[in-house]
């Protein structure tokens, strides 16, 4: 007998951002993460074909709005909540949407997940 592979409820996971990001917002709200570009291949990389230190990520207003508020406290579903009250209908298909964003935000290792 298989067993199934425990899919995660991204609903109740308590996000954390990475503490080695900094971030700032321009004068349009919109942030912008600063990820420094670590590892052999990335100083390699800097060294011969003159690649940047670090690589600005720029979010759209809905990353930036939540960007802010994750504070390894709120639950997705918390934040989405938040997010729903303060764009309303526009951010629908909101669970769908936000648990994407998370997902991708975690692959790129800007967030981590609270045990």
């Amino acid at each position: 007998m298989s067993r199934k592979k425990k899919e995660k409820n991204y609903l109740d996971l308590v996000p954390e951002r990475a503490e080695a990001l900094s971030w700032e917002a321009g004068e349009d709200g919109i942030l912008v993460l600063r990820v420094e570009n670590k590892g052999i291949f990335n100083r390699i990389a800097q060294k011969m074909f003159k690649k940047p230190k670090h690589t600005n990520v720029h979010m759209d207003k809905y990353g930036s709005f939540l960007w802010p508020l994750i504070d390894g406290e709120k639950t997705v579903m918390d934040l989405a909540k938040l997010q729903k009250e303060f764009f309303g209908e526009e951010v629908e298909p909101l669970y769908p949407r936000i648990v994407k964003y998370f997902q991708i935000m975690e692959s790129y290792r800007f967030i981590h997940f609270k045990n």
